[in-house]
Parts: structure tokens; C-alpha cells; sequence
């Protein structure tokens, strides 16, 4: 039996990788919809045999990637508008509300060597 969802996730779900994991998942459970940022965080709309799309909602909860912080999770059906794959869209910033994004974790190694390299432009600049 197909059933169309829509999902709302908010928590440090944006500049972690949240988006391509949905995308990849939702290939996986061969679901079509689509998956962006918004203001309050990330929405997917999805499409597919219902017991699919529990099992994906159920490994977002799980399976997230390691810098995610998942808050809340909010999932509803609504009416199929027929969507014949799957896609990561654009962000949709139309509303303002508060985003909470991850800090930057570590410096990578490139970054360090510019850094302490007297010959490079950016040396001892850390911004």
C-alpha cells in the first residue's frame, strides 16, 4: 500500500551531511519525494509502500550522521503529488527562525600547514 509523508526534522541537522544521508536512504527504500532545508531545519516529503517509509523514518532516527543532532522528528501524511524520484531541492528560507548549526569540529590538516607556512599568504591569518 503506497503513502505519502511529510517529515520534519529539526535539531543540528544543516552543514552536517543530513540531506545526501536522506537522499541515500531514501534511494535505498526505493522511496521518491524530496529532501531541503528550511527554516526550523530539514523537511522531506516522501512517497512509497507505507512499511518502506516507516523503516526510513526509523533509521533517520537511528542512523543519522555522527555530527547530527536530532531534537525532534514530526511526521504526517498528506495528499501524493506523484513524485518520480527522489531529490535533494534547494533550501527554503522564506520564514526567519532560529537554526541551530554544528560548530566546526576540528581544523583540517591543509588548513594547518597554510597556517604555519611562513611562505603562504595565510600564514598565522586562522580566519
Amino acid at each position: 500500500m503506497n503513502s505519502s509523508m511529510k517529515i520534519d526534522i529539526r535539531g543540528i541537522v544543516q552543514g552536517v551531511g543530513f540531506r545526501p544521508f536522506v537522499y541515500n536512504l531514501a534511494r535505498q527504500y526505493h522511496l521518491f519525494g524530496y529532501v531541503r532545508n528550511d527554516a526550523s531545519g530539514v523537511s522531506i516529503e516522501v512517497e512509497g509502500e507505507k512499511s518502506r517509509i516507516e523503516k526510513f523514518i526509523a533509521k533517520i532516527k537511528t542512523e543519522f550522521p555522527p555530527l547530527a543532532v536530532i531534537f525532534e522528528v514530526k511526521s504526517y501524511d498528506i495528499e501524493s503529488v506523484g513524485h518520480d524520484d527522489f531529490l535533494i531541492r534547494d533550501s527554503n528560507d522564506h520564514e526567519e527562525k532560529f537554526v541551530p548549526i554544528s560548530p566546526e569540529i576540528s581544523t583540517c590538516s591543509d588548513c594547518l600547514a597554510e597556517l604555519f607556512d611562513p611562505s603562504d599568504p595565510r600564514y598565522r591569518y586562522p580566519y
